[in-house]
């Protein structure tokens, strides 16, 4: 493995310092049978989306769409290439409600699960999702309400097996914000992941800043997503949560993501607001020079890996 770290977009790697102000955490392609008729699937709406959000002021975009939900995998190089925006895919699973039972099965075989995503994450996006040499820079993987089942620890102690292969980051859904002591414990004091590989989101749409402190304190980054969501405790907590974080002393821990999952949130507000309206709005409680570290400094670390 290379002790020099790049970022692996999906136009090569690149050095971390070139990232520039970051989403660490959306999604331009997605597709699941628990959000029938909001697919994320039209390449036009993609590249518009990605061009307010330059004008914004954004340089880069973390795709946490894994393997099998449409990623848009032939699409995402041409976008990064119009657009001038780095993209970064994944690969990994989500939760096992977002898949095929039959597709399921056939990835539990073997060796079959770590083997894909350190083909994906070396080599190139399996087809259909996208074309050979179009490789994933972070592993996507899922935890229940307040628990992990037996798809999650299948799926995590994958990754866990990939990242060791590879340096690969590891991203995590929380459901409604909960689990992350229970993903630690797998994933870090387990399986072995160094925390700092680590990437908890959703977070902050349970607002226990303990349950923040806590996870914060093992070293893994902590993902504050979900601006497009107004259902859930995402913006009306974020300061609160920043501030509480930071003076904790865990700001080099944080990131922010718009986590725009459905049709019929692209665009409102989406990823331009986050570097935008939310950007700003950062910068007038706690300065420009923390906007900067949340938006710029911190992705730039944590989605650097020494890649095999």
């Amino acid at each position: 493995m290379s002790t020099a770290r790049t970022v692996r977009t999906v136009l090569g790697d690149i050095p971390p310092e070139l990232l520039g102000v970051c989403d660490s955490h959306d999604h331009l392609f997605l597709r699941s049978p628990q959000l029938p008729g909001q697919e994320l699937d039209d390449p036009v709406a993609a590249e518009a989306e990605l061009r307010a959000f330059t004008a914004a002021g954004g340089r880069a975009l973390v795709q946490w769409t894994p393997h099998g939900m449409g990623r848009g995998g032939a699409a995402l190089a041409p976008l990064s290439r119009a657009t001038g925006v780095h993209l970064v895919a994944a690969t990994g699973l989500h939760q096992a409600a977002h898949y095929d039972e039959a597709v399921l099965s056939a990835l539990y075989r073997g060796d079959t699960l770590a083997a894909l995503f350190v083909e994906e994450l070396t080599t190139g996006l399996r087809e259909p999702d996208g074309p050979a040499g179009v490789r994933a820079g972070l592993i996507k993987v899922a935890g229940g309400y307040h628990g992990l089942d037996g798809h999650a620890r299948r799926v995590m102690t994958a990754a866990a097996e990939a990242q060791h292969a590879t340096g690969a980051p590891i991203a995590v859904h929380h459901e409604l914000g909960t689990g992350a002591p229970e993903v630690l414990d797998l994933l870090c004091r387990q399986l072995g992941v160094p925390p700092e590989r680590v990437i908890l989101g959703h977070l902050n749409r349970f607002p226990d800043l303990r349950l923040h402190r806590q996870a914060a304190e093992s070293g893994a980054f902590i993902a504050l997503d979900g601006p497009s969501r107004a259902n859930h405790a995402t913006d009306h907590h974020l300061l609160d949560t920043v501030e509480a974080l930071v003076a904790a002393g865990h700001g080099g821990q944080l990131l922010l993501g718009g986590d725009t999952t459905t049709r019929a949130a692209r665009g409102a507000p989406g990823p331009p607001y986050l570097v935008g309206g939310l950007a700003d709005r950062i910068t007038r409680e706690f300065g420009a020079a923390l906007t900067a570290r949340l938006l710029t400094a911190n992705p730039a670390r944590a989605f650097a890996a020494p890649w095999a």
